[in-house]
């Protein structure tokens, strides 16, 4: 499977143009074997110093391979034992990187942590470089972001996208199925993220693309389709899950930013990342947004469930909830880093009138979210992880978790509106 990237860079109906950084995707079994033959292109012969990084386990698993397609290539071998993307996993890459010198092009052999490294040294370091994906585990192969825990904040670096993407189903369907179940994860957590953009859309007005959340949709419908085919080691349905992940990322490059892929689920995540209610939870990113995926259905169906069968008033402003910041981001330095993030308030463009006008739009919207017990179903397919108790935690982190969330991101969720409802309570602690 060849991508046509110039697909992505046609008018659309939105009427923006959409910027895509992305030169080359290949996906299928063997595309590793093209290296040579797309390094040979004229725009990239002029990359005469090559490093690639990875770990241990990637090395065995494709850099090896890699390193017999391509002379003189260097390479930064990492530990994986407690390896993360954050301050320590950046400065191990930079020391391999110090002694070697500066690369005309990197290439990133692994999943997500080795891609968010690499992406943030190509930026700094001004190269471009090319992803080789040794598990299909997250969404952001692609990305333009490097996501990372920094010093205990959890934070997005702007950084760089790889040119070229090649995708070897040869390679990615033998990952553990552990990691093929957390890019599953990753990847059905674009429902409830579509939903918050879309209902963000409908009460501020704010920007949407139609077609970008058609994308997202066909992806996951395709990849619904594809769930039995995963768990039977079938090419073909990890090639569709690669896909998906991959659009997801293109769909963010058109955007401009993480909207089509990153809402409620994802702020779960990254609270529990930060260790605000928790201790640190050894579970790969798309776990923790599958669980906060199932959470957030949970939580949003109950509330349309509520504005259809019951009368209900709404707050005239909901301000930030300052105290409840202070009380609870306590290690230093985050109270402040989070009221930056929430400064101004967000929800100062939410009209409480258009909370009832719109009434019958949101809970269209949110009908359009599998239901917690579907959602099981589709992860339970792969094994996935599902619920607070599969992460060690037990139910009344779904309370502390829905309230606390939406302050991690200056962005409006429906988690965030939620706020304004005077059954908020009652539907964040069922």
């Amino acid at each position: 499977m060849r991508i046509d990237m110039q697909e992505f860079r046609k008018p659309c109906s939105c009427g923006r143009q959409h910027e895509v950084i992305v030169d080359d995707i290949i996906i299928e079994q063997g595309a590793i074997e093209k290296l040579p033959e797309i390094l040979a292109r004229e725009k990239y012969q002029s990359f005469q110093k090559i490093v690639m990084i990875c770990d241990e386990n990637t090395y065995k698993s494709a850099g090896e391979k890699v390193e017999t397609l391509i002379p003189d290539l260097e390479k930064v071998v990492l530990d994986p034992e407690n390896l993360h993307a954050n301050e320590h996993g950046v400065e191990a890459a930079k020391k391999g990187l110090d002694v070697i010198g500066k690369p005309d092009l990197m290439i990133a052999v692994g999943s997500g942590t080795i891609h968010d490294i690499t992406r943030y040294h190509a930026y700094n370091m001004k190269i471009p470089f090319f992803s080789v994906p040794t598990a299909a585990s997250v969404d952001g192969f692609v990305s333009t972001v490097a996501a990372m825990t920094w010093h205990g904040f959890k934070k997005s670096f702007t950084a760089v996208s790889p040119i070229v993407v090649i995708a070897d189903s040869d390679i990615f369907k033998k990952a553990p199925m552990r990691l093929t179940a957390s890019g599953v994860a990753d990847l059905l957590g674009k429902y409830t993220a579509l939903a918050d953009w879309k209902i963000a859309h409908v009460l501020t007005g704010e920007y949407i693309c139609k077609e970008i959340c058609d994308l997202e949709y066909r992806a996951l419908n395709e990849l619904i389709q594809s769930l039995d085919g995963l768990t039977a080691g079938d090419a073909d349905a990890y090639e569709q899950l690669m896909y998906g992940l991959l659009l997801s990322g293109i769909a963010m490059q058109m955007t401009g930013n993480s909207r089509p892929a990153s809402g409620a689920e994802h702020h779960m995540s990254h609270l529990w990342e930060m260790e605000v209610y928790n201790d640190y939870i050894d579970f790969y990113h798309g776990e923790k947004v599958g669980v906060g995926l199932v959470l957030a259905s949970r939580i949003y169906h109950h509330a349309a469930e509520y504005m259809e069968e019951h009368d209900f008033t709404v707050k005239e402003k909901m301000e930030v909830e300052e105290a409840a910041i202070k009380e609870s981001f306590t290690k230093p330095g985050m109270y402040e880093s989070i009221m930056d993030e929430n400064t101004p308030n967000l929800l100062e463009l939410i009209h409480s009138e258009h909370l009832i006008a719109k009434k019958n739009e949101i809970i269209q919207i949110i009908k359009e979210i599998p239901t917690e017990e579907e959602l099981k179903t589709m992860l339970g397919k792969v094994k996935g992880v599902c619920t607070l108790e599969d992460l060690g935690f037990d139910h009344s982190f779904q309370k502390k978790t829905a309230f606390l969330s939406p302050y991690v991101r200056a962005r409006i969720t429906f988690m965030r509106v939620l706020k304004f409802y005077d059954f908020y309570e009652k539907v964040i602690s069922e």
